[in-house]
C-alpha cells in the first residue's frame, strides 16, 4: 500500500471546527467500541461494525459522522485488541491491554465521505459535519499519483501546523534498487551515527541540541502566559503553545527526513545489510545519555532499512547486540571494556582496531551466519577468493 500527504489550506475556521469534531467523534466511536469488548469478552470485529452502528442510532453526534469513518474508527479498536491477543499469544511479558485514547488526531474515511474534483486540485467532506472544499497542496509525484491510482482511504490528520490529508493507494514504489554485490555491517552509537567494517563513518546532526535554545524560549513564553494569570484557554496561551508544537514538529520532521535518505542510500548501495538490535527502552533509563539516544533516532533509522529492504527485495538482518564490541574480530577473545574506552587491544593476537569498527566486524559476522552464507574478498587479480581472519579488517566484502 502506498500513502501520499497533502496539506488542507483555503479553508475557514469553521471548516477546521467541522474536522476537529469529526475527529473526536472518530476517537470515541473508538473508545466505545473498546469498553464494548471489555464488557462482553470474546466479541469479535463483527461485533464491532454492528456496535458503531448502534452508537449512530444513540447519539445525533455520532450519526454525523459517515458510516465508513464509524467503521474504520471500530478497525482500530479491533487493531489494539488483535495486537493484545497476538502479544499474549507469543507470551511476551508485556500484553498491552487496549487503551483508551484521549488525544486522537486523526479521522479516517473509506471509500465515501469525501469528494476529490476532476483537476485533484480541491477535497470536498460530505458527511454529516459539513467540513466543506479545501484546497489541496501537494507537489508534482502526489498529483500525478492521485490521476494515476485509485485511492482506497482518505485520512485527515492534525498536526501543530495545521491539517492534512493522507491517500492510501493500492499502489507500490515505481523505483527498484540495483543489486551490487557489497555487504554492511552497521554498529549504531552516539560518538557516530553508525560505523561499518571499513570504518566508514556517519555523524549525526544533533537536530534537537540545535534546536533547544529556540524550545527553551518557547517553552519559558508558554509558562509565563500561564503564570501571569491567563487561562488554558484563552487565546494568548493557544498561540503559545502552537508556537512551541511548530518547533517540535520542526525537529521531528528533521529528524524523519535525515532517516529516510540515509536508510535509502545505506539500501541502494548493499544487498546485505547488518545492523544491531538495540533496546532502546532501556538504553534510555541512563539519564546521563536518554536526550542524546532519543535524538539520535536509531529506531526510526531501523525501520526504514527494513522498509526498504522489503521493496527493493534486499537482506536486512537485525542481530543481538551482545558482546559485539566486547568480543575480538580476528580470534574471538573476550575483551571487557568500559564505555569510555574506544580502541580495541586483544591481548591474545595483538589486534588494535577503532572500537565501532570492531563491532560492525562482529555484526556483519553474525548477520551472515544467519543468512548462511559467507563473505568473500574481491581481489584486484578480478577474481573471488576466500579472505582469511587477518585481511577482513578494513576491506570491501561482497556477498558470494
Amino acid at each position: 500500500m502506498l500513502v501520499r500527504e497533502a496539506k488542507l489550506l483555503t479553508g475557514l475556521k469553521e471548516q477546521y471546527k467541522a474536522l476537529d469534531e469529526a475527529i473526536r467523534t472518530a476517537q470515541f466511536i473508538r473508545n466505545k467500541c473498546v469498553r464494548y469488548w471489555m464488557d462482553n469478552r470474546g466479541a469479535g470485529k463483527p461485533s464491532l461494525y454492528v456496535h458503531s452502528k448502534d452508537l449512530a442510532k444513540e447519539f445525533d453526534f455520532a450519526k454525523k459522522l459517515n458510516s465508513t469513518a464509524r467503521q474504520a474508527s471500530a478497525e482500530r479498536a479491533w487493531s489494539s485488541i488483535s495486537s493484545f491477543y497476538s502479544r499474549c499469544r507469543k507470551g511476551d511479558k508485556k500484553k498491552g491491554y487496549p487503551q483508551f485514547k484521549k488525544h486522537c488526531r486523526s479521522v479516517e474515511y473509506k471509500q465515501s465521505g469525501w469528494k476529490l474534483s476532476g483537476d485533484c486540485m480541491q477535497i470536498t467532506f460530505t458527511d454529516g459535519f459539513k467540513a466543506g472544499t479545501f484546497s489541496v497542496f501537494c507537489n508534482g509525484e502526489t498529483r500525478e499519483d492521485l490521476h494515476r491510482l485509485k485511492i482506497n482511504r482518505v485520512r485527515v490528520v492534525r498536526r501543530a501546523d495545521g491539517y492534512y490529508a493522507q491517500f492510501l493507494f493500492d499502489g507500490d514504489r515505481k523505483e527498484e534498487g540495483d543489486f551490487t554485490g557489497n555487504v554492511i555491517g552497521l554498529d549504531l552509537g552516539l560518538r557516530y551515527f553508525y560505523k561499518d567494517q571499513n570504518d566508514n563513518a556517519v555523524e549525526y546532526p544533533k537536530f534537537l541540541r540545535k534546536a533547544e535554545k529556540r524550545l527553551k524560549r518557547q517553552q519559558r513564553r508558554l509558562s509565563k502566559r500561564f503564570a501571569l494569570g491567563a487561562k488554558p484557554q484563552s487565546n494568548n496561551y493557544h498561540k503559545a503553545r502552537i508556537r512551541l508544537g511548530k518547533c517540535h514538529l520542526k525537529v521531528q520532521r528533521q529528524r524523519k527526513d535525515w532517516a529516510v535518505k540515509l536508510a535509502r542510500c545505506v539500501v541502494t548501495s548493499n544487498d546485505v545489510v547488518v545492523y544491531e538490535d538495540l533496546k532502546i527502552q532501556n538504553m534510555v533509563k541512563n539519564h546521563h545519555l536518554a536526550k542524546s539516544i532519543s535524538d539520535a533516532s536509531w529506531y526510526q533509522f531501523t525501520q526504514w532499512l527494513d522498509y526498504f529492504g522489503k521493496i527493493w527485495d534486499k537482506a536486512v538482518v537485525s542481530v543481538s547486540p551482545n558482546f559485539t564490541s566486547q568480543d575480538c574480530s580476528n580470534c574471538g577473545f573476550r575483551v571487557k571494556k568500559t564505555l569510555s574506552t574506544r580502541t580495541h587491544k586483544c591481548p591474545k593476537c595483538h589486534t588494535e582496531i577503532c572500537r565501532d569498527t570492531n563491532a560492525a566486524l562482529n555484526i556483519l559476522k553474525k548477520g551472515m551466519s544467519i543468512l548462511g552464507s559467507e563473505y568473500q574478498q574481491y581481489s584486484t587479480q578480478g577474481h573471488w577468493e576466500t579472505a582469511s581472519k587477518d585481511e577482513t579488517r578494513g576491506r570491501d566484502f561482497r556477498l558470494c
